[in-house]
């Protein structure tokens, strides 16, 4: 495994484990042995002179999740495997970039051969929230416009896609119940580029804003900029686009469904680190029942990735 970037690399190669991932249903069923490399692109200098695992990155904690992959949740496709292993291991914020290789040596080629492999590299870029709502019109149909709208947006990597839960409006004028979702992300974008793309496709739905809180075609709110805590982290207190979201921490329709996307997910409610919850204790704390689970929905962007949450 070898790579043309420049600097500091931490190496894990060969973990292995049994899964079911395939698109033959004997796959599925039998299940073989799975073989991931990750390289990961970091400056290892400060760990160096610290001698402190803090300022590195765990690679027990790395293989642990790599493991986690390949025996969870069934893909289809190896390339969808080496993807979800490269957005969890661009969780750990000291993560540059990353190298995953995914070796299907089992694979059912059908002709003599001694591996296959699937290659992916990937960057790490700031990690974004961003909330959908829509109580108007064909409603799953504009959140999964929505969806690719924000896939097909030059600088954002989508990464998960909620599962759909319908609320109750809370505030303003009476209204239909919303059908609420939230996508996680990686932008390269600057945070008001992308809240100016997020008011673009909402325009393209015909979203107004007569009436504050009112009903609403499409709503896109970016919720968050950057990992709490980490070098990439936004915060502003700027009245057009202030970061954190100041009401995300108390909205069960935002939280439920990151939840559900991300389960480690963390938001800032206060300075300092003492400031930074998790998205869990939050809901621990409000009164979710106005938002109903949708199970027969179809899903937005087809599996969601289930991780340990951004770093």
């Amino acid at each position: 495994m070898s790579t043309d970037r420049a600097g500091d690399r931490i190496l894990l190669e060969g973990v292995s484990a049994y899964g079911y991932h395939g698109v033959l249903a004997d796959e599925k069923r039998d299940g073989q042995t799975f073989v991931v490399d990750v390289l990961m692109h970091l400056d290892a200098a400060t760990a160096g002179r610290s001698d402190d695992l803090h300022d590195t990155v765990s690679y027990a904690e790395v293989a642990g999740q790599v493991v986690a992959r390949i025996t969870g949740p069934s893909f289809d496709l190896i390339e969808r495997l080496a993807e979800v292993v490269a957005d969890d291991v661009l969780d750990h914020a000291l993560v540059d970039a990353v190298e995953v290789v995914v070796h299907k040596p089992q694979a059912p080629v059908g002709h003599p051969f001694t591996d296959v492999q699937v290659r992916v590299v990937r960057e790490n870029a700031p990690r974004v929230v961003v909330a959908l709502g829509a109580n108007l019109g064909d409603r799953g149909e504009t959140l999964a416009a929505a969806v690719d709208a924000l896939r097909d947006t030059d600088g954002l990597t989508v990464t998960r896609v909620s599962p759909v839960v319908e609320t109750d409006p809370v505030g303003g004028p009476e209204q239909p119940p919303y059908l609420n979702a939230v996508v996680v992300g990686r932008s390269t974008m600057a945070p008001d580029t992308l809240l100016a793309r997020l008011h673009e496709i909402e325009a393209e739905h015909g979203r107004t804003r007569e009436i504050r809180w009112g009903a609403r075609t499409l709503d896109l709110d970016l919720i968050a900029f950057g990992a709490p805590g980490s070098r990439h982290e936004v915060t502003s207190d700027d009245p057009t686009l202030t970061l954190p979201h100041p009401r995300a921490h108390e909205r069960a329709f935002v939280l439920v469904p990151w939840h559900d996307a991300d389960p480690g997910a963390r938001l800032r409610v206060g300075p300092g680190p003492d400031g930074i919850r998790s998205v869990a204790d939050l809901l621990d704390g409000l009164d979710a029942t106005g938002v109903r689970a949708l199970p027969g929905a179809a899903p937005l962007d087809g599996p969601v990735a289930v991780g340990e949450g951004a770093s």
